[in-house]
């Protein structure tokens, strides 16, 4: 029998949960307060967790964020629920990790089909890494990863300017690029003339392969950030190893499922993020990419990653350097306190 951890400050609505989790064949915990909830979650680990958003003592964002640095409890599917159907909560919740939001009023039957379905995920997800099915997909994961590593070995060798062109719009894609140094960044130009970078690549990454799986045209220029040595390597034997290689194929798509999970993840940023979210999101994603904290990187291209004009971007460094979240230097930034900007507000 699963356990089912429900954390709701409403005594009505906490108990009719519980009556319809009970009716349908579940064990329950109930905890009234976020603080209690944690306690309960450390003592009998449920199988999954439904927590409401606003509460006394800690809300359900502070909940998941304690849960998921929790050893043995990060893996718990959860479940938000919340009267409040404001986009904002719903991004910040699945921002944090949270498996699904359910807003109140809710339907039973809804209700009880999310849970099955998180249940039903989190059941193969265990299965797949303890069984002799996960070792196999390890050992497959190393041995694609070997694959992509042999793939740039032996391959010509250019060094990147700053601001040249790796590639253009509408040229032909004829070779995979792999990353040895530097920053590259790959950018979209609207009917106005205005930039808007879609991907920023640093060492040690491939980029430029979409297109090569149809013989296509980019639909984006890449230029590098700074200087930059890059390995080109023929089409020929980029199709030759996805073709006829499954491992490497499987991680190909693994690629590809990242870069479109990060564009719809940039998309939405856009439409709802706050100006200071959107220039503390693009700083984060530069420092990701060079692996390290000091950051340089000209304030036209950090407008163009954050979505917003140059000045407004400026403004903004302004406050967060004010702020002591970062330090200025001419054209160099180094964070200071990465915490706030991972937790900026929408």
């Amino acid at each position: 029998m699963k356990l089912i951890l429900v954390i709701e400050d409403n005594l009505d609505v906490r108990e009719n949960i519980a009556e319809i989790l009970d009716l349908s064949g579940y064990k329950t915990l109930e905890a009234e307060n976020g603080k209690i909830g944690v306690a309960l979650a450390r003592s009998h680990k449920p199988d999954l967790i439904l927590c409401d958003v606003m509460m006394p003592e800690l809300d359900g964002f502070g909940v998941l964020k304690i849960l998921n640095n929790t050893p043995g409890l990060s893996h718990i599917p959860f479940m938000f629920l919340t009267a409040k159907a404001e986009k904002s909560d719903f991004r910040k919740g699945m921002g944090l990790g949270a498996d699904d939001y359910i807003t109140k009023p809710f339907d039973d039957v809804e209700l009880l089909e999310a849970i099955e379905m998180r249940l039903k995920k989190s059941a193969k997800i265990q299965s797949v890494s303890t069984n002799e099915e996960g070792i196999k997909l390890l050992y497959s994961e190393a041995k694609a990863n070997k694959e992509f590593e042999n793939l740039s070995n032996g391959k010509e060798v250019k060094n990147f300017r700053k601001k040249e062109f790796v590639y253009e719009v509408e040229h032909y894609a004829k070779s995979l690029y792999f990353i040895v140094s530097g920053q590259v960044k790959c950018y979209q130009t609207n009917e106005f003339g205005k930039e808007l970078i879609i991907n920023l690549y640093g060492p040690n990454q491939f980029f430029g392969y979409l297109p090569l799986l149809g013989n296509l045209k980019y639909e984006e220029s890449c230029q590098a950030l700074e200087d930059s040595v890059i390995r080109i390597i023929p089409i020929e034997d980029f199709q030759l190893l996805l073709f006829n290689n499954r491992d490497f194929a499987a991680k190909f798509i693994k690629m590809l499922a990242n870069q479109v999970e990060q564009s719809e993840k940039q998309l939405l940023e856009f439409a709802y993020s706050s100006v200071r979210k959107k220039v503390a999101n693009a700083l984060l994603s530069i420092s990701e990419t060079s692996k390290s904290d000091k950051i340089k990187i000209l304030r036209e291209d950090l407008a163009q990653l954050a979505g917003t004009a140059k000045e407004t971007v400026i403004r903004t460094l302004s406050d967060f350097k004010s702020e002591k979240i970062i330090d200025i230097q001419g054209s160099n930034i180094n964070i200071l306190n990465k915490n706030e900007l991972i937790e900026m507000p929408q």
